[in-house]
C-alpha cells in the first residue's frame, strides 16, 4: 500500500498520520508495524517522527492473524446477518473488544460465539471490528465478516459515507441545527480523557439534527460524519451541556429539580447509536438500520416529560 502525505496532514507524527489512512488500525498496531519495519519511506521511520506534505511511505500489511479471543455464549440481538456483515445492537455495559481489564464478555467474545466467520484484519482480539461504541453507549452496531467486506466498510468510515445518528439527553437548553466543530485529541492533562483543548487533535464535526427541549434538559437526536473517540460527549461538554449521567465529562449533577430527578436512577452516560446507514461492501445497495431507546434511557425520559407534562393534560 503506497500512501503519499496530504498538505494537511503536515508535521502530524508518522503513526497517527498511518491510523488515518489505516482507519481498521489501533495506534498501538500501527506502531508495531513501524517498529517491525512493514512501513518503508525516506527519513526517520519512528512513530513520533513528525511527516512533511509530499513523503511518500509504502506499507506492507502483514496476512491477518486468526482470532484468538474465546467465543462465549452472551445473549447478543442480531439485527441483520449475511455473508458479508452481521449488525448488532449493542447493550450497554458492555465493551467492544477484549482489553486491558476486559478480557472476556465483550462484543467480540458473543460474536465469535453466534457467528462462525468473522473478519481477521482487526487482529487477534478484533475480529471483524469496523468501528467501535464506548462500553456505555448502547444501540447500532456494524461487524465485517470477511476480509473483503472489512475493508471497504473501513474505507466508507474512513471517507465518512457512513450515516450515524445518535440520541442524547443534556443538561441546558440546545437549539435544533447547532454545528460544533471542534478538533478532538488526548487531554493534555489527562490520558483517559478526551479534548477539543489538545495540542495533537484530529477534525470532528457533531450536528444537532433535532431537539425536544425540556425544563433543565434538552433531547437530542445528533448526526456525526467523524468518529473520533467520545466524539459526541466531547463535544456537548466543551459547549457547556454535557450528556446526563456522564460522570467523565460532567454529566453528574449531585442536586437536581424534582421534575428532572429520574436521571438520578442513571447508571451510565443518556447516549444511544439509533440509526446506521451504510452502503453492503459488495452488493452495493444502501442499508439502513434503527435501535429505539433501551427500556432504562427510555422510562428516564418518559418520567421527565411526564412531570413536566401540564396539569390540564393530565386531567
Amino acid at each position: 500500500m503506497d500512501v503519499e502525505v496530504a498538505p494537511e496532514h503536515a508535521g502530524t507524527r508518522l503513526d497517527a498520520f498511518l491510523a488515518v489512512v489505516l482507519p481498521d488500525r489501533s495506534r498501538s498496531q500501527i506502531q508495531k508495524l513501524i517498529k517491525e519495519g512493514h512501513v518503508s519511506g525516506s527519513g526517520d521511520l519512528r512513530p513520533s517522527t513528525p511527516v512533511k506534505a509530499g513523503q511518500r511511505y509504502r506499507i506492507e500489511l502483514p496476512e491477518p492473524v486468526a482470532a484468538t479471543a474465546e467465543a462465549e455464549n452472551i445473549p447478543l440481538t442480531i439485527l441483520y446477518e449475511d455473508a458479508d456483515v452481521v449488525v448488532i445492537d449493542k447493550p450497554a455495559g458492555m465493551v467492544v473488544h477484549p482489553g486491558a481489564g476486559h478480557a472476556r464478555g465483550t462484543v467480540v467474545n458473543a460474536l465469535l460465539y453466534h457467528v462462525d466467520d468473522l473478519s481477521g484484519v482487526g487482529g487477534e482480539l478484533r475480529p471483524g471490528i469496523v468501528h467501535r461504541l464506548d462500553r456505555g453507549t448502547s444501540g447500532v452496531m456494524v461487524a465485517a465478516k470477511n476480509d473483503g467486506a472489512h475493508q471497504e466498510l473501513a474505507r466508507q468510515f474512513h471517507d465518512r459515507e457512513v450515516e450515524k445518528e445518535y440520541i442524547a439527553l443534556v443538561w441546558g437548553f440546545v437549539q435544533q441545527g447547532r454545528r460544533i466543530d471542534a478538533a478532538i485529541g488526548r487531554d493534555p492533562k489527562d490520558r483517559q480523557r478526551m479534548s477539543t483543548r489538545a495540542r495533537r487533535a484530529r477534525s470532528a464535526v457533531t450536528r444537532i439534527t433535532k431537539a425536544e427541549q425540556l425544563r433543565g434538559v434538552s433531547l437530542l437526536h445528533v448526526a456525526i460524519a467523524t468518529g473520533r473517540t467520545h466524539q459526541i460527549r466531547v463535544h456537548l461538554s466543551a459547549i457547556g451541556h454535557p450528556i446526563v449521567g456522564d460522570s467523565t465529562y460532567g454529566g453528574v449533577h449531585r442536586r437536581v429539580a424534582d421534575d428532572v430527578r429520574a436521571v438520578q436512577r442513571l447508571e451510565r452516560p443518556f447516549l444511544h447509536a439509533s440509526r446506521l446507514v451504510f452502503t453492503h461492501p459488495t452488493e452495493g445497495r444502501r442499508m439502513e438500520f434503527t435501535s429505539p431507546l433501551p427500556a432504562d434511557l427510555e422510562s428516564v425520559i418518559g418520567e421527565i416529560r411526564e412531570r413536566q407534562a401540564p396539569q390540564d393534560e393530565l386531567l
